[in-house]
């Protein structure tokens, strides 16, 4: 069964702010066929990096969401009963080998180490998909890429690469914008005014010098702009701030206060 390639195509381009060379540095290892790892806190940016490069390179992109139930099978594929009896279903990771996608999967740490070890034969000269259950070898389409994410902040010795799959791709580095950046993304994002988003982004930075004295991981951009919508949608910007940016991150009593006194002052 042929696969339409278009489907998975980005048609509109995705807003993106450039922050510095990583889009040359992207451009060079697609053009090689690299592997890419991409390592950042959590609404960093990541994901929407990824689609704005396939929309430039006018490349389809299957993006994968990890988890830990995700089976080998979820990712190669398998057999299926039907009426007629038997059939293969190519998974994810075996559709973009064939027709020459970007795949993505996006927080590869939450997926067991068992299952990751099925994309090495891709990372390395042989770029082939072993399909044991249909006893075919799978030589990637000549446009194939593969792309990896995690957020390096929730490592664990439980929730880690192994070296022998970190060591086959190259890496980029992501954090938070500085910002003039996060300032202009919130506001093209949410449509709101620059200067209400310049508010948001300095909650963000006394949020995110908590972290480790009390949160996990600080306010992520992806937050800002669900406060500017709200705020953008009439809601005023003390609930706006703490509904999508204090609820979401942290239970402790004290944290909380903490940053409900920080948006009431500058917001004041």
């Amino acid at each position: 069964m042929s696969v339409d390639k278009d489907q998975y195509l980005i048609s509109t381009e995705p807003f993106y702010e450039i922050q510095g060379d990583e889009v040359a540095l992207y451009e060079a290892a697609y053009e090689a066929r690299l592997p890419v790892m991409i390592k950042g806190p959590t609404g960093c940016g990541k994901s929407r990096f990824i689609e704005y490069m396939a929309w430039k390179l006018d490349k389809p992109l299957i993006t994968v969401a990890c988890n830990e139930d995700m089976t080998a099978s979820d990712l190669v594929g398998r057999y299926l009963l039907d009426a007629d009896g038997t059939r293969w279903l190519d998974g994810p990771l075996t559709t973009a080998a064939r027709i020459g996608a970007i795949c993505y999967l996006d927080e590869i740490v939450e997926a067991r180490q068992d299952t990751t070890v099925v994309i090495h034969p891709l990372t390395d000269h042989r770029r082939a998909l072993p399909l044991d259950k249909r006893g075919e070898l799978l030589e990637a389409h000549a446009d194939f890429q593969l792309v990896i994410s995690y957020n390096p902040g929730y490592q664990s010795l439980m929730k880690d690469l192994k070296q022998s799959t970190k060591q086959r791709f190259t890496g980029l580095d992501f954090d938070y914008p500085d910002t003039a950046v996060e300032t202009a993304i919130v506001t093209k994002e949410a449509g709101i005014d620059e200067a209400t988003a310049a508010k948001l982004v300095k909650i963000a930075h006394s949020a995110r010098h908590l972290k480790g004295h009390g949160l996990d991981e600080g306010i992520s951009t992806r937050l800002l702009v669900y406060a500017a919508t709200l705020i953008n949608k009439g809601i005023d910007p003390r609930p706006a701030c703490i509904m999508a940016l204090v609820t979401p991150i942290t239970d402790d009593k004290d944290i909380r206060d903490t940053l409900t006194h920080s948006i009431d002052s500058i917001f004041a």
